[in-house]
């Protein structure tokens, strides 16, 4: 007799979900397990249903760029009856702890398997008005909240350049000047920007972040100002934006040059007047926000070709820092190899798992054009692949062919690696085709599951297209 045969739940829950065959798959399965399931598309339902009593519990697919769940429950702290899960497409550890502090009950990373949610339903059935813990551990079937390791928001180093940039970030932390954050993709950009905000003054408020390049020009505008109800089609509630939400605290632009040029106005006057104008709105918000800005593009290059205002780059360029990519720190490149190994070998439930002779001493060599992420991806790989005791090249590569770095006289490359090898072009497709499954579609997040600008992703899928090729 299976778990819900023992114990049938006859409870009355809200589902939320933005994609339509995502509400009707989870809702069939939970109407066979006897529950009563009112499903609806957006947060705006979601909240005048939830404010009316009936409902016990609430399911609310967490999907940024769609459906933000997490600045949900920042807006509307404890406030409704029923007790909240979020299922997350995508999730952090940080993510689960904010969730969990902001009052949901569970917090589950996709895939999500059946019987897991369902033992969360039936959990949060005896522990509905009760106040929730703020940290839980969990199996390993899904997210581990109490865990320290590159997974945290942390710079790890023993590189004296990148020692004498954190010092730097440290000293100018506790001002208000804006700063613009500029380095390759994978060099720890955000990483950077959450150190300087723990930093300061402002550690206490809110750190919010928001990736310019996700949302089209109308939706960014939205989600950077906010909007009035009935501002336009689907505003069925007002909306707080990222400079209200991050008031006392630090907002950070990700990608700041993919910004439109209309919008970039709009933006400089927030930073010179301190005030934002929501869409549809009849009179400014004040706001008391410290912007820092990223971007892994030549800002003055944009500039040049007219992309991006002279006037913004000066007023995000007060306190200007240069990442370095990580073939300038090689010291790391071993520690941080280690570190990542400890850490997966963990996750993974793979105890005693070391690198092969000589491995940490070739990686060194390469050129790492994907910079930490990069490494941090490949490890990972590694400990998966792994079937003995030791990782060795073939787990990290495959058939893959590492970048020799000139400079450092190591040839790295892996023409005759033994065992089987693959085509790296439908290796690539391959994996591009996974994440976008893994994802619904959703380019964002499938750019950020495979370590690449939502730009790259966009470019990729436009080639396969000119080859003929339909993923």
């Amino acid at each position: 007799m299976n778990t819900r045969e023992k114990a049938p739940l006859t409870m009355k829950i809200l589902l939320a979900s933005s994609q339509a065959e995502e509400r009707i798959r989870l809702a069939e399965r939970l109407k066979a397990d006897g529950l009563e399931v009112t499903t609806v598309p957006d947060l705006g339902l979601a909240h005048q249903i939830l404010g009316r009593k009936g409902h016990k519990l609430a399911i609310l697919v967490h999907d940024p760029g769609r459906m933000d769940v997490l600045e949900f429950l920042r807006q509307k702290p404890g406030e409704y009856p029923a007790g909240i899960i979020v299922l997350a497409k995508e999730g952090t550890i940080e993510d689960a702890v904010e969730a969990m502090r902001l009052g949901a009950l569970d917090f589950l990373c996709a895939p999500w398997r059946h019987e897991v949610l369902f033992h969360a339903i039936k959990a949060a059935s005896g522990i509905i008005g009760q106040k929730p813990p703020v940290v839980i551990k969990r199996s390993r079937t899904s997210l581990e909240m109490a865990t320290e390791g590159p997974e945290r928001h942390e710079i790890l180093t023993i590189s004296p350049l990148m020692k004498t940039l954190l010092n730097q970030a440290r000293v100018v932390a506790k001002s208000r000047a804006t700063v613009l954050i500029q380095g390759e993709s994978g060099t720890g950009k955000e990483l950077l920007a959450r150190f300087i905000h723990k930093e300061s003054d402002r550690a206490e408020g809110p750190f919010v972040a928001l990736n310019c390049a996700a949302l089209p020009e109308t939706l960014l505008e939205s989600e950077l100002f906010g909007h009035e109800k009935g501002a336009f089609s689907g505003a069925v509630a007002r909306k707080a934006g990222k400079f209200e939400l991050a008031h006392k605290g630090t907002l950070l632009l990700d990608e700041i040059t993919e910004m439109a040029l209309p919008l970039q106005a709009k933006l400089l006057r927030v930073l010179q007047e301190g005030e934002v104008d929501r869409l549809g709105g009849t009179r400014p918000v004040p706001v008391d926000v410290r912007v820092i800005a990223t971007t892994n593009r030549d800002v003055l290059a944009s500039v040049r070709a007219g992309k991006f205002r002279e006037d913004l780059y000066f007023r995000l360029n007060v306190i200007p820092f240069r990442l370095p990519p990580l073939r300038e720190r090689r010291e790391d490149i071993a520690f941080l190899a280690e570190r990542f190994r400890i850490f997966f070998v963990r996750e993974y439930g793979k105890s005693g798992l070391k690198f092969a002779s000589g491995v940490l001493k070739q990686l060194k060599g390469k050129k790492w054009e994907g910079n930490v992420r990069q490494l941090r991806n490949l490890v990972e790989r590694g400990v998966l692949l792994c079937q003995g005791d030791e990782i060795t090249l073939q787990d990290l590569l495959g058939g893959e062919v590492l970048t020799q770095d000139t400079e450092q006289g190591n040839s790295l490359a892996i023409d005759h690696l033994t065992g089987n090898t693959f085509n790296l072009n439908d290796l690539e497709r391959e994996m591009v085709k996974k994440a976008l499954a893994k994802t619904d579609g959703n380019r964002t997040h499938a750019a950020k599951l495979l370590g690449i600008s939502v730009r790259t992703l966009r470019n990729k899928l436009a080639e396969y297209r000119r080859m003929g090729l339909v993923l």
